[in-house]
């Protein structure tokens, strides 16, 4: 019955509602291989009931007998990331101090991907509070890469990107404040799509107004399936006023299902690369990146080296400040919690580096912060009057030991933060743009993956779908490769 997972998305939604392969055959091949693997793996958590579960795929089935579909996901079994508020699963964020702490509502993605009738599962691993692009924590322990368990998966969205590589999902939701969308899809050969922000609105939570770096958002193994996924988490809800309407329709996402490279055509790509030499990267990921470049250049692409124009030094020192505001309230939630006690050391290190900055951030620091990405936003409308997309390595690191709390040094250059070496990713965050990561290849000696990121116009999602489904037609015997199961999975 694992024929099944190997399907796409979209062909297991058109053979469910074929009634080809009912929703119970599904659920079951899902949690026999989540049984196989996911011991080894540690990409799901929480796990629902396998009972309850199975009497949730018999009711799709029979909804599908008397007529009845609840849409795209009916029946697609779903994990959703633990930064997200699942009704009935606990919302533990990867911290020990919420590990009780079940969600009484969804949040809006779960509601919306129910909506469109996915079964949910469980949760997908996370960082605690996702900070740092590697997921592990000290609730659940650490997720391992799909393609080479003894090395990172990335993160934040860690879990989300083995389930798929691994085919324990048919999709994954996740989210994106420091590429927690991309750098796990690239280091796990898979597409991850951090939308514009307020495209995907996230929460509803304590705060409508500040909270607009990190975005939630789909990640899938073909385009088709991330356009679909983005579709139904997408759209404006009152409840958060700065929410966008869906700009990502079912003509378009047909229209892809064409397979054909004319997106490309034409395609002028700005090549940022290593913004000439003040992002520290590890050898052979140019390499990597600029082999996927080629493939643009076959279909006709017009590929350019071009340069940032922006201080970089400057826009770090914008980044610090915001993620310092908006990371510190989640820390200083979870030390006033009564079984806390302010014990900090039930907290990871890392949060509390954020939490202790933050409490020196002066309003004026905060508004020239926020001057800085203004002015930057502006910069970037004006390359994008010479380009339509803009290219970079979606990490500067290969996946690094699984042991390894982070990279404290790049080539002999020393990473001062714990997340210094994810730098690359700041720029569509703080540039509110949209960002896609392709598979972009391997290391030249190990089975490690690495991504391409391709930055768009301000609500570009789009046109950014239609030029990845274009990579996609022609880099067919890349994309077809997947990783091993580990024999040591399920011992």
């Amino acid at each position: 019955m694992e024929e099944i997972l190997q399907w796409s998305a979209s062909e297991l939604s058109v053979r469910i509602h074929r009634r080809e392969v009912s929703c119970v055959e599904v659920m079951v091949a899902t949690l026999g291989r989540i049984e196989r693997l996911n011991p080894y793996f540690n990409a799901i958590v929480n796990l629902a009931p396998a009972e309850v579960l199975l009497d949730q795929a018999r009711g799709r089935d029979e909804e599908l007998r008397i007529g009845e579909s609840r849409g795209w996901m009916h029946g697609m079994p779903q994990a959703i990331k633990d930064l997200a508020a699942v009704s009935g699963f606990p919302t533990t964020l990867g911290s020990r101090l919420l590990r009780s702490s079940v969600a009484q509502q969804d949040c809006v993605i779960a509601a919306r991907m129910k909506s469109a009738g996915c079964i949910v599962i469980g949760k997908t691993n996370t960082p605690e509070l996702g900070l740092g692009s590697h997921t592990f924590n000290a609730l659940f322990g650490a997720t391992r890469n799909a393609w080479d368990p003894s090395v990172s998966a990335g993160g934040s969205s860690g879990g989300a990107a083995v389930a798929l590589a691994q085919r324990l999902l048919p999709v994954a939701d996740g989210s994106d404040f420091m590429g927690s969308l991309r750098n796990p899809a690239g280091w796990n050969h898979v597409f991850g799509l951090r939308p514009r922000q307020g495209r995907v609105p996230s929460g509803p939570g304590n705060d409508v107004w500040l909270s607009q770096l990190g975005t939630d958002g789909p990640m899938a193994r073909t385009v088709a399936d991330l356009a679909q996924l983005l579709a139904i988490q997408a759209g404006y809800d009152a409840r958060l006023p700065l929410s966008l309407a869906n700009n990502v329709d079912r003509e378009l996402i047909t229209g892809m299902l064409a397979q054909d490279t004319a997106a490309l055509h034409g395609l002028r790509v700005g090549w940022l690369g290593n913004l000439d030499g003040y992002l520290a990267i590890e050898d052979g990921i140019l390499d990597v990146c600029g082999a996927a470049l080629e493939r643009f250049e076959s279909c006709g692409a017009l590929v350019q080296p071009t340069q940032l124009g922006f201080d970089a030094e400057t826009l770090w020192q914008s980044w610090l400040a915001w993620r310092r505001l908006l990371v510190a309230p989640r820390v200083a939630a979870l030390l006033e919690l009564p079984q806390c006690g302010r014990d900090r050391q039930l907290v990871k290190a890392e949060a509390l580096w954020e939490f202790d900055h933050a409490q020196s951030l002066s309003a004026t620091t905060l508004f020239e912060a926020s001057q800085v990405r203004t002015r930057f936003y502006h910069h970037l409308l004006s390359l994008f009057e010479q380009f339509d997309v803009l290219a970079l390595p979606v990490a500067q690191v290969w996946p690094f030991p699984l042991e390894q709390r982070w990279p404290t040094q790049i080539g002999g250059r020393a990473m001062d933060t714990y997340h210094r070496w994810m730098e690359v990713t700041i720029y569509a965050t703080l540039g509110g743009l949209p960002a896609l990561s392709l598979p972009a290849g391997f290391h030249p000696e190990r089975a490690w993956p690495m991504g391409l990121q391709l930055l768009g116009r301000p609500q570009g999602e789009a046109h950014l779908l239609r030029v990845a489904a274009a990579y996609e037609a022609m880099s067919g015997s890349l994309l077809s490769q997947g990783p091993s199961a580990a024999p040591e999975a399920g011992t």
